[in-house]
């Protein structure tokens, strides 16, 4: 008969199991920066490995050519980090207001909100609002005012603010305390796992953005990091197809394997270093945050 394990035992066992589990998570990670810096060709003759065989960084140096990669950078980073402080500061306020039971049309403007999310006025439209009456083309202000409020974001909000009591705002409402008040020094601050949450959301939307930038912006330096990484993959593939013409030939190996694994480093990178900051939250907030409806 097989023995009991002890509680030693199970602690071995789930230590093993998580250890072989997280390198199956960092192993594709780890073959995406290798294959990186690998050479073309050696990447075309044995394909992706763990070890690069030949190391090279010309797929680098094809998307550091020049200092577009560096404005696309500071630019996302600024919408990035604007436009998910101002998300969360007015998702936060609509969720609050739509949360409090003593709001009278809370009900309507909820309906209002939801319809949203069911319809919306289209593309052209859209383009019209924002290239004629916004005049936000060439802007870095038409990656942030478009989008402040994503209503699924506030409704997950909304229903988290519903599990904190009542009798903490009524509380602070009999000591003379405003609704502004409450929300910044009371709920707020007991809500962080869903503004992790929420933040995170924002701030994966804003990151990966680049569609705005192909109908918005035609200024080189307010272009979107994403937007540029396709901009340069597809000058990547144009150079291989002419490669391939008969008569042509490049005086080098176009990077095009190697390329876009540069560019999957070069653009999940950050997000990476951010999130286990916020890991410990994301949980806890989207669980609690949907528990409700």
């Amino acid at each position: 008969m097989i023995k009991r394990l002890d509680g030693k035992g199970i602690d071995i066992v789930s230590y093993l199991f998580m250890t072989i589990f997280s390198l199956f998570c960092i192993l594709p990670f780890i073959l995406i920066l290798s294959s990186s810096i690998s050479d073309e060709k050696a990447v075309q003759m044995t394909g992706f490995v763990l070890i690069p065989k030949e190391i090279s960084l010309f797929a680098y140096k094809v998307i550091f050519q020049d200092n577009a990669i560096f404005h696309a950078y500071k630019t996302t980073i600024i919408f990035t980090v604007v436009g998910t402080v101002l998300c969360l500061i007015l998702t936060s306020a609509m969720a609050y207001a739509l949360s409090v039971k003593t709001f009278t049309h809370r009900n309507k403007i909820a309906f209002f909100v939801y319809f949203t999310m069911l319809f919306n006025g289209g593309l052209i439209p859209t383009y019209l609002l924002i290239t004629k009456y916004l005049n936000l083309t060439d802007n870095i202000l038409v990656y942030i005012l478009p989008v402040l409020v994503n209503p699924f974001n506030m409704f997950l909000l909304r229903n988290f603010f519903k599990q904190i009591p009542d009798s903490l705002a009524e509380s602070a409402k009999m000591d003379g305390a405003n609704d502004i008040y409450i929300l910044f020094k009371i709920i707020l601050p007991l809500s962080k796992p869903a503004l992790a949450t929420i933040g995170l959301f924002y701030g994966l939307g804003f990151w990966n953005e680049w569609f705005t930038a192909t109908l918005f912006i035609n200024d080189k330096e307010l272009f979107s990091l994403q937007y540029l990484i396709m901009k340069v993959l597809r000058e990547v593939d144009f150079a291989n197809q002419v490669n391939e013409l008969p008569g042509v030939s490049l005086n080098y190996v176009v990077p095009t394997n190697t390329a876009k694994m540069a560019t999957a480093v070069v653009t999940v990178g950050p997000i990476i270093f951010i999130y286990p900051f916020l890991q410990k939250y994301f949980v806890k907030g989207l669980v609690v945050g949907a528990v409700k409806g």
